[in-house]
């Protein structure tokens, strides 16, 4: 069987288009076979949600009269990147604020612009003959700024470790709270429904790939920071592990995007992130990608990597599945571990449906790649 971007999207347009999420796929082919499965499945969709350090937003904020060049930038107390031109800037996800308690950073701004807040500018610059004004202080909101575009240069790790915690120390990690002596393990990933587990070696994705990215329209625009090919595989997907496999680098326009998919995050002891829901659209294109989008919890394995070394490579204690990982609990090289995810499969979840819905709808058609991503990637380590 096989069958084009273009046929796809004329079903699409014509109501008739077959779709289906990676959950559902997985029992489909268990049920009828993968080529029978490929005959009858036009789109699969994926989804994740979870915490996205690497994610951001760039920021155009109009010029005042008279103008200003701005460089020192705070939004609501969150430093905001002032080495752009004069009322550009960009906000990272995890940039704190300053002020007394923190639990509030850059992607909390973010989240409140996408929820209509007003938000407190307050900005600076050296004064020059065509800026000639040296401070400001308003308000602003997402109704009110030239442009506004999340751009996140990593997100949707292909896969990723499993933390646990050898020492006799409770440690505050951005895997969350890991107890000591191997009491518990964290991990952070939707496994079956995550996009590059269902496309892993990127067959499909590539840079134009049309995506859900927090509840509006994306794209991807490049290969994400740390892409990594190099990681061993089993079931013909990669092991997660500090590498975390392929990643993406994803753009949106915030004015169209939803706050339930974009939440500001404050991980205790670590510092604030940007909690995203992304969903990538996969072409039934032949018996090859239908086979790959049937994979289950119980064939997506990851490593299980100890927190409590402090080293650039932590020792790993074994790999288990996500099936295991999901049931709650997971015996590991001699030990039994509570397991809790920092990702939420329910979003995920909903990730995958709203995008069916879309493509069902006609809301949402797919982009051919304008190029692939790389074959190869690895991740080098500062000396």
């Amino acid at each position: 069987m096989k069958r084009t971007y273009d046929e796809i999207n004329e079903k699409i347009r014509k109501g008739k288009a077959v779709v289906i999420t990676a959950e559902e796929a997985v029992a489909l082919v268990k049920e009828k076979g993968v080529k029978k499965a490929a005959d009858e499945v036009d789109v699969v969709t994926t989804g994740t949600f979870g915490a996205m350090c690497s994610s951001g937003a760039f920021l155009n904020l109009g010029h005042s009269d008279p103008p200003i060049r701005m460089t020192n930038i705070t939004l609501n107390g969150v430093q905001a990147y002032g080495g752009l031109a004069a009322v550009d800037t960009y906000i990272g996800a995890t940039q704190m604020t300053d002020k007394k308690g923190g639990g509030y950073g850059g992607g909390h701004v973010i989240e409140d612009l996408v929820a209509g807040k007003k938000i407190h500018l307050v900005a600076s610059g050296p004064g020059t003959d065509c800026y000639t004004r040296k401070n400001i202080e308003t308000t602003v909101s997402l109704n009110t700024i030239n442009d506004a575009y999340m751009y996140n240069p990593r997100n949707s790790y292909q896969n990723y470790c499993v933390a646990t915690n050898s020492s006799d120390r409770t440690l505050q990690t951005y895997m969350g709270k890991l107890l000591p002596n191997f009491r518990n393990a964290t991990y952070s990933s939707a496994g079956q429904l995550s996009p590059l587990l269902n496309d892993p070696y990127l067959e499909t994705i590539g840079i134009g790939t049309r995506i859900f990215l927090g509840g509006g329209e994306g794209f991807v625009s490049w290969a994400g920071t740390q892409y990594n090919t190099q990681a061993s595989v089993i079931n013909g997907v990669p092991i997660g592990g500090s590498g975390g496999g392929r990643t993406l680098a994803l753009i949106g326009n915030l004015r169209g995007m939803d706050k339930e998919y974009v939440r500001g995050l404050d991980i205790f002891g670590y510092g604030t992130s940007l909690a995203v829901g992304v969903g990538v659209p996969i072409p039934i294109l032949n018996n090859d990608v239908m086979k790959r989008c049937s994979i289950s919890d119980a064939e997506i394995f990851a490593n299980v990597l100890d927190y409590g070394v402090p080293s650039r490579e932590r020792p790993v204690l074994g790999s288990v599945s996500y099936a295991d990982l999901r049931s709650g609990k997971i015996e590991c090289n001699g030990h039994v571990m509570r397991t809790s995810s920092l990702s939420s499969y329910k979003y995920a979840r909903k990730v995958a449906e709203e995008l069916k819905e879309w493509i069902e709808n006609d809301k949402f058609t797919l982009t051919v790649p304008s190029t692939p991503l790389p074959k190869e990637g690895s991740v080098r380590r500062l000396r």
